[in-house]
């Protein structure tokens, strides 16, 4: 039976969402407890992965037992045997050529950056800025993602994949009290692309540089142009959209 589950979890003490051998990884501690389920060992194919700290609100993945369990049964497995930092919102059965990668159609991501007083509590979910940022330049400048971009310029050096064209479909940034909140709507992210775009947002709040300019580093296809990439820990997935 193939199901799929949607899942939460915080990305601070995880070395990442992809499984790696020796370390912590949110991967890994579902398979861990998927295996003992299914008596045999099990992989979850997820509709993308996060970098280290990064945090989920709804992450999406597959996968297939070799016993047919009821939805409920599975989901109050695996929160009772699961760390605290990762927590399952819900099972369901899906047939047998759903992918969670590949027919995901859209993912929205978030990033959130404190303009005031250092946070404790929230350092985990909030980018501890503690300086003032011209919001209205930063609204401005989101309207050169949108659209088509070859985004050389804001991956890293680690992906190899040589095809770095990808699709924003909106982006937005408000403010609510001390907290920016950056939000990007697109078909699919390269590595570090989300933390890198918000690093040279950072730049042109500080009034660095001009929103203007935008397309012409989209045109130098070099990573080093920008500068700054975002701390990981202000990063949210929020949802996968189908």
């Amino acid at each position: 039976m193939r199901y799929m589950i949607d899942f939460s979890y915080s990305g601070q003490l995880f070395n990442g969402y992809q499984k790696q051998p020796g370390l912590r990884t949110v991967q890994g501690e579902i398979e861990k407890v998927l295996t003992d389920i299914n008596n045999s060992s099990v992989k979850i194919y997820s509709a993308g992965r996060t970098d280290a700290k990064v945090n989920a609100l709804h992450q999406v993945a597959h996968f297939d037992l070799d016993k047919n369990i009821q939805t409920f049964k599975i989901k109050m497995a695996l929160n009772s045997y699961l760390p605290d930092d990762i927590h399952i919102n819900f099972v369901k059965e899906v047939f047998e050529n759903f992918h969670a990668r590949y027919m995901a159609k859209s993912k929205i991501y978030e990033y959130k950056i404190n303009l005031g007083e250092f946070n404790p509590l929230l350092r985990t979910q909030v980018y501890q800025y503690g300086k003032t940022l011209n919001i209205s330049k930063i609204k401005e400048s989101l309207k050169y993602f949108e659209g088509e971009h070859d985004f050389t310029t804001f991956t890293c050096a680690e992906d190899k994949r040589s095809d770095k064209i990808r699709t924003i479909l909106s982006a937005s940034a408000e403010q609510k009290g001390d907290t920016i909140i950056i939000t990007f709507l697109g078909t699919g992210f390269l590595k570090y692309q989300v933390r890198n775009m918000v690093g040279l947002l950072i730049k042109i709040g500080e009034e660095k540089i001009e929103p203007k300019e935008i397309p012409i580093l989209f045109q130098k296809k070099d990573r080093k142009a920008i500068g700054l990439t975002a701390p990981a820990e202000g990063l949210t997935l929020v949802k996968i959209n189908y």
